[in-house]
């Protein structure tokens, strides 16, 4: 299940091959895989969505984020995704919520407002609230 969190980001867990087609037609321009392979038997691979994503014309991004936490260089991949995207993004994971919490550290360290974070990725059903503290301090050293 899709859950757009603003205009230019939508989150989702585990997709199929099958669904990265649909997300092409839904208008999506790329993909990042937040989730590293053989996490859960039976996932699909990131190989194989890049390969359905190449076939459905989209790019494809790996930033795997395992369950120790994130990094100041996913933060940055996330932020470099997001801006080079030129369109709507999906991101996915096991069930969205690393996905939903790397676009909110990646977008604080764009300078977007924690407290607005907090709430877009709220009213998309993921509670971020855990990690303001992280929000603020990537926003205010970019302010």
């Amino acid at each position: 299940m899709i859950r757009k969190i603003d205009d230019h980001v939508s989150v989702s867990p585990q997709i199929t091959a099958k669904e990265v087609i649909e997300a092409a037609h839904a208008g999506f321009v790329e993909i990042v895989n937040n989730r590293p392979d053989g996490e859960e038997p039976g996932q699909p691979t990131g190989a194989e969505i890049a390969a359905a994503a190449q076939a459905a014309g989209i790019a494809y991004r790996a930033i795997p984020v395992t369950h120790s936490g994130f990094s100041g260089n996913q933060v940055e991949a996330m932020a470099t995704a997001l801006t080079a995207a030129g369109g709507p993004v999906l991101a996915y994971c096991r069930s969205g919520t690393r996905s939903a919490h790397l676009w909110a550290l990646a977008r604080a360290r764009m300078g977007d407002d924690p407290a607005t974070l907090v709430a877009k990725a709220g009213d998309a059903g993921y509670d971020i609230a855990g990690i303001r503290a992280m929000l603020d301090t990537l926003a205010a050293a970019r302010g």
